[in-house]
């Protein structure tokens, strides 16, 4: 598992949740643009590739800090 994704859960010995907001989504954008960084590397032929992922970036974090809520 990334680093990005393990500090999701845990940051410096505090749970996510008590987190402030700001932080929570810079975690959120930070494992979405992991994902991304995984998604483009294997699509090396498809030149639009991060362009199109990076449009979506709020929208994978918005998703990564629901499910992270839900939990």
């Amino acid at each position: 598992m990334s680093e990005a994704i393990k500090a999701l859960t845990t940051v410096g010995g505090g749970a996510y949740h008590s987190l402030p907001p700001a932080a929570q989504r810079a975690f959120a954008v930070s494992a979405a643009l992991e994902l991304i960084a995984e998604k483009v590397s294997n699509s090396p032929s498809n030149d639009g590739q991060l362009p199109w992922e990076m449009d979506r970036l709020s929208g994978y974090a918005d998703l990564i800090q629901a499910a992270l809520k839900a939990s």
